[in-house]
């Protein structure tokens, strides 16, 4: 059974556009990987201008592994260049009963 998860990454300033960029590619390389569900993510943008991402691992194991693929510890590092993770519960529009964001 898949895990869903919900992250955000607030770009660093004047990496925007390669933090979405590279949204662009972060679930269809997981799945190159075998550790991302087909399942569509889902791309928003919070008002200070973090990425809210919504994707389903295969499993807690695809998780667990993950921490060990080099494919993805690269991928991982070029986040941390352009963006630094947010736990959504930080962002205003998460204290919302109906959490509106941007379209990405």
């Amino acid at each position: 059974m898949g895990v869903i998860v919900i992250v955000g990454y607030r770009p660093k300033p004047g990496k925007e556009k390669e933090l979405d960029a590279l949204m662009q590619t972060h679930v269809e390389r997981l799945r190159n990987e075998g550790l991302a569900t087909d399942r569509d993510s889902v791309l928003m943008r919070a008002e200070d201008g973090t990425v809210v991402e919504v994707f389903e691992w295969v499993s807690q194991e695809a998780i667990d592994t993950a921490h060990s693929n080099s494919k993805v510890l690269e991928m991982w590092q070029e986040y941390s260049e352009v963006s630094e993770y947010v736990p959504i519960g930080e962002l205003p529009e998460a204290s919302q009963l109906f959490a509106q964001f941007a379209s990405f």
